[in-house]
């Protein structure tokens, strides 16, 4: 582990490799589990303000499940998530032939909304845990990703270049660089 700013980031986001291979692994994150994906506070708010923007991007049971649950919940773990359908499934997500893609993301890629969709999906494979002192930044390794991390070491990319756009979203540019110069150290 290592420190930048209040953030205590694990070395492996530096070291591992990982590049989403959609073509392998069909965007099972966004329907395999038993959660939803994790909001921050303010995010909730965002998609109750932004739910009649998306909604016609969504399907019907996606629809459906956030009409009768709400446009977030809270999980098992007492933290805030998107809600399911089927007790599986992202409500949010949509498919592009058998690939399970973000409907949020849809919409702001049409223009619909300005946010593109819930930063720990965006961070993706790292997560993030505020705590009282620190935040912590770490790799989460799932299986259903493996096809990921074979093509991530393929084209070595490690995992921070491949998030960089948000952890850039969500520490600032400035963390990022210091993060590039602790990586360049890290690989002296």
């Amino acid at each position: 582990m290592f420190q930048i700013d209040s953030t205590l980031v694990s070395e492996e986001i530096l070291e591992k490799d990982f590049v989403c291979n959609l073509s392998a692994c069909k965007g099972a994150c966004c329907v395999d589990g038993e959660a939803g994906a994790p909001l921050e506070d303010k995010e909730t708010e965002i998609l109750v303000d932004i739910y009649a923007k998306v909604k016609p991007f969504l399907r019907e049971e996606g629809v459906a499940a956030i009409e009768e649950q709400g446009a977030f919940v809270k999980g098992e773990d007492g933290e805030w998530e998107t809600p399911l359908v089927n007790k599986s499934e992202c409500a949010y997500v949509i498919f592009d032939k058998e690939v399970a893609k973000c409907g949020l993301e849809a919409a702001y890629n049409a223009g619909a909304t300005t946010w593109k969709k819930p930063i720990s999906c965006h961070l993706y494979p790292i997560r993030t845990k505020a705590y009282s002192a620190f935040t912590a930044v770490n790799y989460h390794k799932w299986e259903i990703c493996d096809p990921a991390c074979s093509l991530g070491a393929e084209l070595k990319v490690p995992i921070y270049k491949f998030v960089k756009e948000s952890l850039i979203r969500k520490f600032g540019e400035q963390w990022y660089k210091e993060l590039e110069e602790v990586a360049e150290k890290h690989s002296s």
